[in-house]
């Protein structure tokens, strides 16, 4: 790709010129402006500058109540998400108040509009599909929806939703950085959402800007507006897909997901257990970038075939976009179980997002198939258990060509004749306290010589929560409770108890927490 070149405009003298002067001359003589971010400035602390290579402190003296009120008196008035910013220039200043409402810290961001930033991505901000950008605070998500609505509105009607006024800068006429974009404000953060149903229905926009979706109404609000055939770029809450996907309130911008019950049919032909994870809808958003740093991105250009790879646990497609040393924009193919280190290994994910794969195994350690006399016990549940394990398990009729018995306690009591056969031919027997799934995992798991590393225990998690919800379906229990999860477990098993029209709750503490099923009478 060719190379891109930026410039950068900043408006640096209007900040200056709100701070205490001070601490406008300690950062004159630090002579670091581009690489400014933040001033800070706490009741009783020393004041401190925020640069791109860390914290620099500015004063030995500590801030006092009349450098922080002189500050708030000279920048506009703060809105009801406490931000403020310094007319037709892009710096935001946030607040932090005691409990009587009075300002005692102060976060004066640096605003920049820095053109050519979007060089990276261009292809995808101009192929028309809607685009979400992801990165960690301060990594420049706003700056690039900034250039991104300028170019676009070269060619397009754009409008941008500005919530707190940081894309297009405080006071009624916007900033040059947004070209001929149009500005939307917002009166509350919490009318985000109708001010982005409103810009759609009332001007016509072909391409509508968005910065910081975080609540389920902006999430529902952006659909809509998606499916009005309106492109959308806009910034979200959250790091990477896989945060976005955890995330209850934003996973729907990309399709959301949800616990599905198979049939034993379809179970078999796709080879996993009964219970799995899919997405429940197509995505909002067709591209997701993950912003690494400001001159490093990580591109899935199709968002719904990466959300269905991850829950299935198959190779996505992930592009790596950055400049090299001489500014040109270079694009890398990303293997998806290359580490960081260089070695080949599974990319971290959540042990959920195992629960479809064809192995529930960490070693992937070849194992024999294992031949089974199976003698007054439920066939169809020792084949499901097997099923779960994914252990290599059949079930023979002939004791000769079996490596073990299993039956149940009450049945070997009795001595039948098929147990002393197997005890005068050295066959393994086994005797099981109940035919439950329960106790047919236990018994593959010591045939087979498992060890805890290589059992799932997501998958294990969701069986076990399917068998709680027979027992109480069937009478068997009032209650059942489950085994202690982490919180992601516990809230699918919610879910799966919900979808059974059973009730069920939390109780107990970390990390003993766990879910109890019962019928809500």
């Amino acid at each position: 790709m060719t190379k891109a070149t930026q410039l950068i405009v900043d408006d640096l003298d209007a900040l200056m010129q709100v701070l205490p002067r001070a601490i406008q001359s300690v950062l004159e003589k630090e002579g670091r402006r581009d690489d400014l971010l933040e001033v800070i400035l706490d009741l009783g602390r020393v004041p401190t500058a925020r640069y791109t290579d860390g914290e620099v402190m500015l004063s030995q003296h500590e801030v006092t109540q009349e450098d922080i009120d002189g500050v708030v008196q000279r920048v506009g008035d703060f809105d009801a998400d406490n931000r403020a910013g310094i007319a037709r220039t892009l710096h935001r200043i946030s607040a932090i108040r005691n409990r009587k409402g009075t300002v005692v810290g102060l976060t004066c961001r640096v605003g920049r509009a820095v053109f050519g930033t979007i060089a990276i991505i261009d292809d995808l901000i101009t192929s028309g599909n809607s685009v979400l950008l992801l990165g960690r605070p301060g990594v420049g998500k706003t700056t690039m929806l900034r250039e991104a609505a300028r170019v676009l509105a070269e060619t397009k009607r754009v409008v941008i939703v500005d919530t707190s006024n940081e894309i297009a800068g405080d006071g009624d006429i916007p900033h040059p950085a947004i070209g001929r974009a149009r500005r939307m404000q917002v009166a509350l953060p919490s009318l985000q959402h109708e001010v982005m149903i409103e810009a759609v229905e009332n001007h016509n926009p072909e391409v509508i800007v968005i910065d910081e979706i975080g609540r389920e109404l902006e999430a529902m609000a952006a659909r809509t507006i998606a499916e009005r055939g309106v492109q959308l770029i806009a910034t979200a809450h959250g790091n990477t897909l896989e945060n976005l996907l955890l995330n209850p309130t934003l996973s729907d911008l990309v399709g959301g997901i949800e616990s599905v019950t198979l049939s034993d049919e379809e179970a078999r032909r796709r080879g996993t257990q009964k219970t799995v994870l899919e997405r429940r809808a197509p995505p909002t958003f067709d591209v997701l970038v993950e912003i690494q740093d400001r001159q490093r991105v990580l591109v899935r250009d199709d968002v719904a075939q990466a959300v269905d790879a991850l829950l299935r646990g198959r190779p996505r497609p992930e592009v790596l976009r950055y400049r090299d040393e001489d500014g040109q924009v270079r694009m890398e193919q990303i293997d998806w179980t290359e580490s960081q280190n260089g070695e080949e290994s599974e990319k971290a994910l959540p042990p959920s997002w195992e629960v479809e794969k064809t192995t529930n195994f960490v070693s992937h350690r070849k194992l024999k198939e294992k031949r089974i006399y199976a003698f007054g016990i439920a066939r169809n549940r020792l084949l499901r258990a097997a099923q779960l394990l994914h252990v290599p398990v059949r079930i023979v009729d002939n004791l000769g060509e079996a490596h073990a018995l299993v039956t149940s306690k009450q049945y070997y009591r009795k001595r039948p004749g098929i147990v002393l056969d197997a005890e005068s031919r050295n066959v393994p027997v086994y005797a099981l306290r109940a035919s439950t799934g329960a106790q047919m995992e236990s018994f593959l798991i010591d045939l087979f010589k498992l060890s805890e590393e290589e059992i799932d225990p997501f998958a294990l998690a969701m069986q076990e929560t399917e068998r709680a919800i027979q027992r109480v379906l069937a009478g068997e229990e009032q209650a059942v409770d489950l085994a202690p999860q982490n919180a992601f477990v516990r809230r699918y098993q919610h879910e799966m108890v919900e979808k059974a029209n059973l009730a069920s709750r939390s109780h107990g503490k970390e990390p003993y927490r766990s879910v109890r099923v019962y019928r809500d009478s």
